[in-house]
């Protein structure tokens, strides 16, 4: 257990690390970290869907692919607006090789260590996600409505990782 924990805490980090390591992203490159993010989210969730033997883990896995599809449909529909198309960056390909590997973990668990594994990486992934929002994202998008959709969807990435946080007590018990 302690190695997911780790590997959670590892790919959290890297997000936070990639973010802080480079210039400020640009705006087709925020747009490509959310959608990025975003989707990262969904396919674990989709894999907490078919996996989990718990009913709460199913129900979260549901809403993050519900909640983080939502996003990922607001941010393209902007992109779309604005006429910017997505740049592939560090963070994103980090982003994406991080989900990879932690959706290869999970894979190969089952049962309550699954369940473990799966909300362990999602309290990680998220408190990582809220203080890429508040410490480069926003500072760095220059387009207002960009900004906008960054600091609506920061309270239900709150929510989530408050959610997170209440399964991961439960599971402990």
């Amino acid at each position: 257990m302690r190695k997911h924990i780790l590997a959670a805490g590892l790919l959290a980090g890297s997000v936070v690390l990639t973010l802080h390591a480079q210039p400020g992203p640009t705006d087709p490159q925020i747009a490509h970290i959310v959608v990025t993010a975003n989707q990262v989210d969904i396919d674990a969730g989709k894999l907490a869907q078919r996996k989990s033997p718990s009913k709460d883990v199913r129900a979260f896995g549901k809403q993050m692919v519900t909640d983080h599809t939502a996003v990922n449909k607001s941010a393209t529909d902007l992109v779309n607006k604005l006429k910017v198309k997505p740049e592939a960056n560090a963070t994103s390909a980090s982003l994406r090789k991080g989900g990879d590997e932690n959706l290869e973990n999970l894979k190969k668990l089952k049962g309550k260590t699954f369940d473990q594994a799966y909300v362990e990486h999602e309290v990680a992934y998220h408190q990582a996600v809220i203080d890429a929002v508040d410490k480069t994202l926003l500072p760095s998008a220059k387009n207002d409505e960009l900004k906008a959709l960054l600091a609506k969807v920061r309270p239900a990435l709150v929510q989530h990782l408050e959610h997170a946080q209440h399964l991961q007590a439960q599971l402990k018990q």
